[in-house]
């Protein structure tokens, strides 16, 4: 069944949102940490996002904007400022719909019905990993982190996705060494240390210090 994510900081509305939605066999998740919008969002990996423009700490916008540095999903404005300017902004920020306050109920969920008729297919998400706010994109191999994208380089990207494919476990150097190198030609151990040094450097200067921790004598691990 689809999910729906709806970020919206009135409980009252969005309480009648996710009623009505959940009426319809949608499951449905309401924003709790409004300042951390993105972590939700690639935890509960919805199919379609409503999306108030007013919130706390950021706006609608500006969580618009992040999920689209990650995602193509659906994105549907809603807000009592449904002037044309405001609806502009809305579609050009990366929006697909807009739905103005006070929200019909019925109108909301039959536009719901067209944009999930529309786009899946299944073909538009794009596929992530996401630890502690940290998203690794698997289709362009980047990582964002705070709205900063690391470039990284085809080591650097194997590292971390058999890091965060594994999170809360050691992964062992020689399971790292195999992603690395799927050669039988020799390859010297330090070579990986180098690796995760640079790696690791790039990520402390994103913010990320001691992302990758190293269990001595048994490999590395994202805790």
């Amino acid at each position: 069944m689809y999910r729906i994510y709806i970020v919206e900081d009135e409980p009252t509305i969005a309480s009648l949102m996710k009623n009505q939605l959940e009426k319809w066999g949608y499951t449905v998740k309401c924003t709790e940490r409004f300042n951390e919008v993105i972590k939700e969002f690639t935890e509960f990996d919805p199919h379609i996002v409503l999306m108030d423009v007013m919130l706390p700490f950021f706006n609608g916008y500006h969580w618009c904007r992040e999920i689209r540095r990650i995602s193509e999903v659906p994105i549907v404005f809603i807000s009592s400022a449904a002037d044309n300017m405001n609806i502009v902004i809305a579609m050009n920020m990366g929006g697909d719909d807009f739905i103005p306050k006070p929200v019909d109920l019925n109108v909301m969920t039959a536009k719901i019905q067209a944009m999930l008729r529309r786009t899946y297919d299944m073909g538009s998400k794009i596929p992530v990993l996401e630890h502690n706010g940290a998203v690794l994109n698997l289709n362009d191999t980047t990582l964002v982190y705070n709205g900063h994208t690391v470039e990284l380089t085809k080591n650097d990207f194997r590292i971390l996705q058999t890091l965060m494919e594994n999170k809360g476990r050691v992964v062992s150097r020689d399971t790292l060494m195999n992603k690395l190198w799927q050669i039988d030609c020799y390859v010297e151990e330090n070579t990986l240390t180098v690796n995760v040094t640079r790696l690791r450097k790039k990520l402390e200067a994103a913010g990320l210090a001691d992302f990758i921790k190293t269990k001595v004598g048994a490999g590395y691990i994202i805790e």
